[in-house]
């Protein structure tokens, strides 16, 4: 159905967090000036990074992570054998890019005068326009480094609700400007790069400024939110509320909902949660013709086409979602983690081949080849525990000498099973039971 006008809200047993003070008061993990927070011309925190310390050793700096402050001894020696680094050769970091480094705006000022009159919050900014112009794909961090981009947006707009995202299509489709919806950045297609052969002004129109839960169905164990909000404030907001969404891509902390829509987003514990098309039960998104929504708030109906297929991974191409209503869960009542090492390769292939015939799989398996187990254990802390050591050199003897594995061909599964304690007692013991045919 399409609507011109945002229809009023209904909270019929459900409790409307919108109109919470602390709703209304909640700071999102993205600023505006992301280039403030996150490194612009690579990935993460600007204070998380990897340095060597007076000992010559490797260090994660920072408080972020569990490995943050902490010495990775072996993590050198991995860097100087896969990639030839040559610890003498140092060179000053990269500038930022001046105004007079990247392309001048394309500027449509009748759209900008209305645009101004509107009250809209938008930047002109070239750093602002930067962090806008791309993803994180190999092709586009590269030009971030050593080359330039031909095209970048001319303008940064940064809703805070539905009506005002309306308000901006309805002035771009007024004055034919161009608008790009980001989110999280993360995107891993190119899709927000512009084209270099686009004449009208661009518009990115960032969500990250609407990351509010709207309200929350304890009843039917449904949720609507803003399309900004990242998964890492998801499960953190919901937690707080004995719930969970259970989607979680590995760009999970930055990557935001409305994006996972745009993408057909797929998660790690999928086999309990689904991909993202299994946790939509509404989505709205705004078009240059109004706002586009099902007019059946459930999961599924039997008549007619699934208008969330088309939106699901259209990539913000056909319109900006906005707000989104998605299944919850309860909180797992056990967790638990775990990894099964193989011989080689195939024989990890074949372990789960065999978990998904038998359909016992946990919330999520994870096969990890050689070059990826040998570097989780480079990234492995000091340890300074006599008796850890101990036990770590245990495991390895019974690997290496009594199993016969070869380090160098060896391969891991990693585990991460959910549910009530039962169940995953349950899961262990099928999992354990069909890995243990193959290594």
């Amino acid at each position: 159905m399409l609507n011109s006008i945002e229809k009023s809200r209904k909270c019929h047993g459900k409790v409307d967090c919108h109109s919470t003070s602390s709703q209304s008061s909640v700071t999102g993990s993205l600023p505006k000036r992301r280039q403030d927070l996150l490194k612009w011309n690579g990935w993460g925190y600007k204070d998380t990074e990897f340095i060597l310390n007076e000992k010559l050793q490797v260090e994660l700096t920072g408080t972020r992570y569990k490995l943050s402050g902490m010495v990775l001894p072996l993590l050198k020696d991995w860097m100087l054998n896969n990639f030839n680094v040559n610890l003498d050769y140092v060179r000053p970091a990269q500038p930022e890019f001046s105004a007079a480094d990247l392309p001048s705006p394309v500027i449509n000022k009748p759209f900008l005068e209305d645009l101004q009159t509107s009250g809209l919050e938008h930047s002109l900014d070239c750093h602002d326009r930067l962090f806008r112009a791309h993803g994180h794909t190999l092709n586009e961090i590269w030009a971030l480094r050593e080359g330039s981009f031909n095209r970048i947006p001319d303008l940064v707009a940064w809703p805070t609700s539905q009506v005002e995202v309306m308000q901006m299509v309805q002035l771009a489709n007024k004055h034919n400007v161009v608008i790009i919806p980001f989110g999280g950045g993360t995107s891993v297609t190119q899709a927000l790069e512009c084209p270099s052969t686009e004449t009208r002004m661009i518009i990115s129109l960032d969500t990250s400024q609407m990351h509010k839960i709207l309200w929350l169905d304890e009843e039917n164990l449904t949720a609507c939110l803003e399309s900004g909000v990242t998964g890492k404030e998801i499960e953190q907001r919901l937690a707080s509320r004995g719930f969970c969404l259970g989607h979680e891509p590995d760009s999970y902390e930055f990557s935001t909902l409305g994006g996972w829509v745009a993408t057909r987003a797929s998660g790690m514990k999928k086999n309990i949660y689904g991909n993202i098309e299994d946790l939509v039960v509404l989505v709205r998104t705004v078009t240059t013709r109004g706002l586009l929504e099902k007019s059946c708030n459930a999961p599924r109906t039997s008549s007619g086409p699934d208008l969330h297929h088309a939106i699901l991974g259209s990539e913000g191409t056909l319109g900006v979602v906005t707000e989104v209503v998605v299944k919850i869960r309860p909180l797992p009542e056990c967790q638990k983690y775990g990894s099964v090492v193989f011989p080689c390769f195939q024989d990890g292939v074949s372990c789960l081949r065999e978990v998904a015939r038998q359909r016992c799989a946990p919330a999520s398996i994870r096969l990890v080849d050689n070059e990826q187990f040998v570097f989780g254990q480079a990234l492995k802390p000091e340890n300074n525990s006599l008796v850890q050591s101990f036990l770590d050199g245990i495991k390895k003897a019974y690997l290496t000498r009594w199993k016969g594995f070869d380090i160098n061909k060896m391969c891991v599964a990693t585990l991460v099973f959910e549910g009530t304690l039962k169940e995953v007692e349950a899961q262990e013991k099928r999992v354990y039971e069909t890995a243990g045919k193959f290594g």
